[in-house]
């Protein structure tokens, strides 16, 4: 899919319709306990990301922050060649979790072209984002859920396992 600004409003839009439901889908993910659900997620993470080109989209980059762990920091210094207390003095903050994230969105490392300029030293939050190929996926339901609003191949995948019947009052533990 190729995403432009209508194609992003127009996910948004489909997002803000859905999120009540896709809540309710969650809660019962939550609740089922489904033996298969990493495996559930990752068939359907593999087959959307098949389809999806992210530098197309880059929405992820245009409007969150990656949380910067001080390894992360460290290795961006050292690729920027600045101290790590420059990089987090002109870039980043301590937010109410005294997480570090970037002062502003988008992202700072984000090119016109949707290209990552410090790509192979980016946080490990940007490298496993959106998380959904991850074991123990029922472990961070409450971030997948989140991540529907963020990106379009989260909320395709969704879209996906909930036409499937997973989680249905019906289906059984696996």
């Amino acid at each position: 899919m190729i995403y432009t600004e209508e194609t992003i409003n127009e996910f948004q839009r489909q997002n803000r319709l859905k999120f009540t439901e896709n809540k309710k889908f969650f809660d019962r993910l939550k609740n089922k306990k489904l033996k298969n659900l990493d495996q559930e997620f990752h068939v359907k993470h593999e087959e959307v990301f098949d389809e999806i080109d992210c530098l197309k989209c880059a929405n992820c980059c245009k409007t969150t922050s990656p949380i910067f762990k001080d390894v992360d920091i460290d290795r961006i210094a050292k690729h920027l060649r600045v101290r790590p207390a420059e990089l987090v003095k002109q870039h980043l903050h301590l937010d109410s979790d005294q997480d570090y994230v970037l002062n502003s969105t988008p992202c700072t490392f984000l090119g016109i072209d949707n290209y990552c300029s410090i790509y192979d030293h980016r946080p490990k939050a940007c490298r496993e984002y959106p998380h959904t190929d991850r074991k123990n996926i029922a472990g961070i339901l409450p971030l997948t859920l989140a991540n529907t609003q963020v990106c379009p191949a989260v909320f395709e995948m969704v879209e996906q396992l909930k036409s499937a019947g997973l989680g249905d009052k019906h289906e059984s533990v696996r």
